[in-house]
């Protein structure tokens, strides 16, 4: 047990039931995402949480693997019932972004950034991932999965796959974050700008473009076809990267594999790629 651990009654008084009416707390789980599936497929409420102090089968996108010590991070996934236009698909990742970031910034000051299309980033590194899945019924979103791997407690540099392109809340700030408070912020700040799902998608889509630090950095994108190397631009309205190549071409890129170029052109340190799809769902 962790002195740092996330205690499900402090957790129930922090956060109003109408809003999150199912909380769970478990010490280890294979993935939270397939914990949080389960649970939909068996009618639990919207704002169901599932929270783990460690996975022994975390995943990012692309079915990646997800490493985190045990009582060291942020390992979360929300179930959420949005009946959600498909032409907003993206906004749900873009949402559990900027309430990372907000969480953030409350609870630690740091000034954090989303690096295309579902990365938490400082300082050039890899802080935290999304994972949206989702279930649709004609063209509306009825069922989404928003998963969360945040860094906060350890050391990444002790792990040779995460060592050259991860970082950590404790790394950046040189002391240890409670986590609890921290997931706090995150759920109040979502919770606050959700109705803009609804209410102002436009909003919402200009404030997750202007957190995105992709945007003016040379990139190559990997496609199922090829490579595409070129200057990311902008974001379209359904989430997609635009790439202006050097012949001047604007490529709107749903799918592919995505690495940030610095400007002498050499690989950066942190520049394993990370999986690109304007579209959230795996």
């Amino acid at each position: 047990m962790t002195a740092d651990r996330l205690d499900p009654a402090l957790l129930r008084l922090a956060l109003p039931a109408e809003t999150w009416p199912l909380l769970l707390v478990l010490p280890e789980v294979s993935s939270t995402q397939d914990w949080a599936e389960s649970l939909a497929l068996r009618g639990a409420p919207d704002g169901t949480v599932v929270l783990a102090e460690h996975q022994t089968a975390g995943r990012g996108r692309a079915g990646r693997r997800w490493l985190a010590p045990p009582g060291s991070s942020l390992l979360v996934s929300l179930l959420l019932r949005p009946d959600l236009p498909t032409d907003r698909l993206h906004l749900l990742t873009a949402l559990g972004g900027l309430a990372v970031l907000a969480g953030i910034r409350t609870i630690t000051g740091l000034a954090c950034r989303l690096k295309w299309p579902n990365d938490i980033v400082w300082a050039g590194r890899k802080l935290g991932g999304l994972l949206t899945q989702t279930e649709i019924v004609g063209d509306r979103v009825t069922v989404a999965l928003l998963g969360l791997g945040l860094n906060v407690n350890f050391d990444p540099a002790l792990y040779p796959d995460l060592a050259a392109s991860a970082t950590s809340l404790q790394c950046a700030l040189g002391r240890p974050v409670p986590r609890l408070p921290l997931l706090v912020a995150i759920l109040q700040a979502l919770a606050t700008d959700r109705p803009a799902l609804q209410t102002a998608p436009a909003a919402l889509h200009a404030a997750w473009r202007a957190a995105i630090e992709t945007l003016g950095q040379t990139v190559v994108v990997t496609t199922p076809t090829g490579a595409l190397a070129g200057l990311a631009e902008d974001v379209d309205e359904r989430g997609a990267l635009i790439v202006r190549t050097p012949s001047g071409q604007r490529v709107h890129c749903l799918l592919g594999e995505v690495t940030v170029r610095p400007a002498d052109g050499s690989s950066a340190a942190d520049a394993r790629p990370a999986a690109a799809d304007g579209s959230p769902p795996p």
